[in-house]
């Protein structure tokens, strides 16, 4: 009689106290906070309490997505799935928030999609898929910090482009190349064609990847260069 009273009150206690939601919150603020301590040392505005906020939220929300039917309902019903896709819908307006545009430039996507990423990771969790959730987080680690390093590699990689400027009529295309040269970019072809309205350009340059964005951003900076177009 005992045992069958001690086995009630354990059964109740942990009815209670959710033991496999309190699994699920430790698993997601496991991963989240591994990713979230990736970002943060990579100095993202995404760090350590956003993604465990994120994947936490997230899980707390699959587990109330599985169990809202049966508690409300009589037995299982309902879509499990329903606050689940609400959730991957609603983390891209956060997601979009980390995105930033100017001067033809964007930064901020791979904030965006680690944001993501770590929704799912959470809504894994929250769904009882511990191995999967932490398997996961592994691979995101591992891309975040192993690729990320080949990602700066191959920016300093030489490349070739081209590119069409509409400058002022009469603006010098020595001063063009003047401007190019001290962005690190090298003018290999260049035509130019003179119009009423405008001059343009039409050139091909050579120099590291990443160079042709900063020069952009300093080309648009310039009061007679109307617009820049690159392939």
């Amino acid at each position: 009689m005992s045992v069958d009273i001690q086995g009630s009150v354990m059964e109740t206690l942990g009815s209670v106290m959710r033991i496999d939601l309190g699994m699920k919150m430790i698993v997601a603020v496991l991963a989240g906070g591994a990713i979230g301590f990736e970002r943060q040392v990579a100095g993202k505005p995404a760090g350590l309490r956003t993604n465990i906020l994120i994947c936490v939220g997230s899980a707390l929300l699959m587990d109330l997505s599985i169990h809202i039917g049966s508690v409300w309902g009589e037995g299982n019903v309902g879509d499990p799935a329903r606050l689940a896709a609400q959730v991957v819908t609603g983390i891209g307006f956060i997601g979009a928030g980390t995105i930033m545009q100017g001067g033809g430039t964007i930064t901020g996507l791979t904030s965006a999609a680690t944001l993501w990423v770590v929704a799912a990771i959470g809504l894994t969790a929250g769904a009882g898929f511990f191995v999967e959730a932490l398997g996961v987080t592994l691979t995101v680690m591992a891309v975040l910090a192993g690729l990320g390093r080949l990602e700066h590699g191959l920016l300093r990689v030489s490349r070739s482009m081209s590119v069409t400027i509409r400058a002022k009529p009469g603006f010098p295309e020595a001063d063009l190349h003047e401007l190019l040269k001290r962005e690190g970019l090298r003018v290999t072809e260049s035509k130019v064609f003179d119009h009423s309205t405008d001059r343009v350009f039409e050139l091909r340059l050579r120099g590291p990847a990443r160079q042709f964005d900063v020069a952009k951003f300093e080309l648009v900076q310039q009061p007679n260069i109307q617009n820049v177009f690159f392939d």
